[in-house]
């Protein structure tokens, strides 16, 4: 069965089982660079809330064994567990005053979302662009983001440069910077202590933000690079691992410039889906010129 039909079948079949009331549609969801979603939305009569559903893994689910009934049950569970029991209210959204504090800013790749970028606002940044959205928190609904589109702007009547300076302020403050080294992020990933690791000089860091997602735009949080230099008082390459963190190593003189790119290359082909790939270029942070470049 392909993913249509798949998709389809499981649509009757979720409109059948919530009966009058709920209206059921499919629609494909373009998320970060082109990466197209197979998404099942359920809308409730005199509701504001359409949670969306994405079909992608359960297809897969599907395709290893598991049953269709077996499915549906699932994203009825799904449905019914996690969608809040009251509409939410979203004249807020029309306001600046009310959203300004929690505009904030991560980063992808420019010439992977050109379409995408043809309608957000946006700032160029090396082969990347700096775009905005919403972070809000529902004690309800939970936390969440909203892309925020030229339509918003023209609305709010603000201009990109606005939003770049209430995000400068405010991701750093609700998502703060997590820097450590890779040797201290192997001990925690394997709990294990100090004594039970091989010393050795910290030439790697990993740089993203305490919650480990959207976390490469922390290279762009004012003055994380320059510090991360003084401290080590060097330049240092950074390697783009995905869109969740970036890889800060030392130029110690001895690394070889075209085996980073080639790793880069392999990691994004081999290692990464799709939409986690940040970009295939590798990037070089000088202390004195106090700038990030391509190499």
């Amino acid at each position: 069965m392909e993913i249509k039909e798949f998709t389809e079948k499981v649509r009757g079949a979720i409109e059948r089982e919530l009966g009058e009331g709920y209206r059921v549609e499919l629609r494909e969801v373009t998320k970060n660079n082109g990466t197209l979603l197979q998404g099942l939305l359920i809308i409730k009569e005199e509701g504001n809330l359409v949670p969306t559903i994405y079909l992608d893994s359960f297809y897969s689910e599907y395709q290893n064994g598991r049953s269709l009934s077996g499915i549906v049950q699932v994203i009825l569970d799904i449905y019914r567990r996690e969608t809040p029991h009251r509409n939410f209210d979203m004249d807020f959204f029309r306001s600046y005053e009310l959203v300004k504090d929690r505009i904030c800013y991560r980063l992808i790749n420019r010439q992977k979302n050109e379409r995408l970028l043809e309608d957000v606002p946006y700032v160029e940044f090396l082969d990347l662009a700096v775009c905005f959205y919403y972070a809000y928190h529902d004690d309800a609904i939970g936390d969440g983001t909203i892309l925020i589109h030229n339509s918003h702007i023209d609305m709010w009547k603000v201009t990109t440069r606005d939003l770049l300076r209430c995000a400068a302020e405010n991701t750093p403050r609700l998502y703060p910077v997590y820097l450590e080294a890779m040797e201290e992020v192997l001990k925690n990933m394997l709990d294990c202590n100090e004594e039970g690791m091989t010393p050795g000089e910290n030439f790697l860091s990993v740089l993203t933000n305490q919650r480990k997602t959207d976390g490469a735009v922390c290279m762009i949080y004012p003055d994380v690079l320059h510090q991360h230099a003084l401290q080590k008082g060097k330049n240092f390459y950074i390697i783009p691992s995905s869109v969740h963190e970036v890889l800060l190593l030392d130029d110690n003189g001895e690394e070889s410039v075209e085996e980073i790119k080639s790793m880069i290359r392999d990691v994004n082909k081999k290692h990464l889906e799709e939409s986690e790939i940040l970009s295939y270029r590798l990037y070089y942070y000088d202390l004195n010129e106090k700038n990030v470049r391509i190499l």
